[in-house]
């Protein structure tokens, strides 16, 4: 016991201290466990194979998915514009919207979605961002409350319920307690937020060097003005031609942007749209659409010669292909060389649409313009590509980083397919005559979300899984076997129960919830969960009471920490864009951790009775 205690007692200090990564340090509280024979390899192991573990997995990608194809933010945005110019109703809509996206989506992916459509909510009403965004954070740790699979705490005390052989829990056991939790959030932040969160936000200079977003890119070489989009139907007189043999720049003076493909199936559910650059041996086909870029008289001249139909929406679109700003620095190899002779489409496929000298932008003719040092090169191409230009030359520098650009489009047309896949996975969920476990459903809807194309690649998929989380947790849980074993488990339960149990259960449900809630201002909630989740179960048999209030109790300490900026990632998200001090989370974050302590510590038995 003694061993376990220092090895806990140490690993807790380092979590703390927080200069070694937190998944570091359980892997090290793992191993030390097993050198001291406390814990077997296989004991030790258990946790990595924990359905708590894959369905977090799972939720990782799902939720990645539901960002990557714009289905939160077209959900957020639906909701918002309700608000109309009232900032009390701004308030409760950012709140509720919050908590409904954080009862589906991870808190942090919640809060990365949310901050900049509140910051712009916020700019257009005249709010101050700081009144906003600290509730935002907080708004998505209680909607986490609202599901099962709203927050991983709530995964851990499943899982207990399971081993010790009690019923589980159902999808939406937890949307009374979430919904309490709400009210009193609401009820709380709304006076806290005026009082103590009036402060400007940071000027928003760390943004500098963050190169620019593809819509100023758009606005400012005016691209949409000079494109337009058109359909190559059975009659068109280019079908199964080269782009060879169109000889736009020559005849016309324009270039194809891209040609894309769009197939519908299944009533527009499942949408697939494939981009490409026109090369000289592309064959143009029935059902392409080309994007023509040059003056709008000389298209509509080659549209009527060559039987081409003209579509209405003219915008670029940035799925497979993107573009960036390159640099061309003093000493490149490709100063007084062509754009027709620079090797970019050869080299890399990658198109140069524009070239900014100075002040100037040109846009027209511009194959035969020579390069000069400290131009500016407007390019485009896929993803992949243009991401080669910053690896592999020097020739230039790539302005902005190209990568993190890709990340933030969405595949917005796959957005009705990820609707369905989440919406099929709640219903397995949430009713039991869909012969399918949780983990299972969660399983599946990660793959189909992969393999229907809601991210850009696998790769992609991957990167929305935070794997520090992943290790973090698969190696604490083994501790609670560790606790169990030597019994230590049992003596801090006997503590608890010893010196509340015999005032009332009441009384011993509230000092769960209180050891809960300071632990995990320290350590992360899930952690915090797989410690506590054991000694509640073993305090509730020990009085002989139901463990559901207990592990409840042991859920929304370890979820419900709003007194510190580092108990929780949303918390930290928002104390820069918000400008927060670690005082403005005392101020309102520590008041409303313990109202809603306190009020749950009588509404829990209600709910479940002991």
């Amino acid at each position: 016991m003694t061993a376990t205690l220092i090895v806990l007692a140490i690993t807790v200090t380092m979590f703390i201290i927080g200069r070694i990564r937190s998944d570091i340090v359980a892997l090290c509280a793992l191993t030390t466990l097993i050198l001291l024979g406390v814990l077997t390899p296989e004991e030790a192991l258990s946790g990595f194979s924990s359905s708590v573990v894959i369905m977090m997995v799972g939720l990782f990608v799902i939720g990645g998915a539901i960002l990557q194809t714009g289905l939160a933010k077209t959900m957020s945005h639906k909701i918002v514009q309700l608000a109309g110019g009232n900032n009390t109703a701004l308030f409760v809509l950012v709140i509720l919207v919050t908590a409904f996206v954080g009862a589906f989506v991870s808190n942090t992916g919640t809060v990365a979605l949310m901050m900049p459509i509140v910051m712009s909510m916020a700019a257009q009403s005249g709010m101050q961002p700081s009144q906003l965004l600290m509730p935002l954070a907080f708004a998505s740790s209680m909607g986490g409350m609202l599901t099962l699979i709203g927050t991983p705490p709530n995964l851990v005390i499943q899982e207990s319920l399971m081993e010790h052989g009690y019923k589980p829990l159902e999808f939406f056991s937890f949307t009374p307690i979430g919904a309490v939790c709400i009210a009193i959030g609401l009820i709380v932040m709304m006076p806290l937020s005026k009082m103590f969160l009036k402060k400007k936000a940071k000027d928003g200079n760390e943004q500098k060097g963050r190169g620019k977003t593809l819509d100023e890119l758009v606005n400012e070489y005016n691209l949409n003005s000079g494109v337009r989009r058109y359909l190559i139907t059975a009659n068109s007189d280019i079908r199964e031609k080269t782009v060879a043999e169109l000889n736009l720049r020559n005849t016309y003076g324009l270039s194809i942007l891209e040609i894309r493909n769009e197939n519908n199936l299944r009533g527009g559910l499942i949408r697939n749209i494939t981009q490409s650059l026109a090369t000289p041996e592309t064959i143009l086909a029935e059902g392409d659409i080309i994007y023509l870029m040059g003056n709008t008289a000389q298209m509509d001249e080659f549209a009527r010669k060559s039987k081409i139909k003209k579509m209405d929406k003219n915008s670029i679109d940035f799925y497979d292909l993107g573009i960036t700003e390159i640099v061309l620095m003093p000493r490149s190899r490709l100063i007084g060389t062509s754009i027709m002779n620079s090797g970019f489409r050869e080299k890399y496929s990658i198109n140069v649409l524009g070239i900014k000298r100075s002040k100037d932008y040109i846009m027209d003719n511009i194959a035969n313009e020579r390069l000069t040092a400290g131009d500016v090169l407007l390019v485009q191409g896929k993803w992949s590509n243009i991401e080669k230009l910053g690896n592999e030359e020097t020739d230039w520098v790539v302005l902005g980083r190209p990568e993190k650009q890709a990340q933030q489009v969405t595949l917005d047309y796959k957005s009705p397919l990820a609707a369905v896949i989440m919406a099929v996975m709640i219903l397995a969920m949430v009713f039991d005559f869909i012969p399918v476990a949780p983990v299972t459903a969660i399983m599946v809807a990660g793959l189909l979300m992969v393999l229907t194309g809601c991210f850009r690649n696998v790769e992609a998929a991957y990167k929305t899984i935070n794997w520090e989380s992943v290790v973090l947790i698969a190696a604490m849980m083994p501790m609670s076997v560790a606790l169990e074993k030597t019994g230590t488990s049992a003596v801090i339960s006997h503590s608890l129960v010893t010196s509340l149990g015999s005032l009332s259960p009441t009384a011993l449900l509230c000092g769960i919830y209180f050891t809960t809630s300071l632990l995990t201002m320290f350590i992360s909630n899930t952690a915090t969960a797989v410690l506590m989740a054991p000694i509640a179960m073993s305090s509730a048999m020990e009085i002989g009471a139901s463990p559901y209030p207990f592990l409840f109790a042991v859920t929304l300490g370890a979820s419900m920490c709003f007194a510190s900026p580092f108990s929780t990632p949303p918390n930290a998200l928002v104390m820069n864009a918000g400008g927060y001090k670690f005082s403005d989370y005392i101020k309102v974050g520590l008041p409303l951790q313990v109202i809603i302590g306190v009020v749950m510590t009588f509404v829990l038995p209600l709910l479940f009775p002991f």
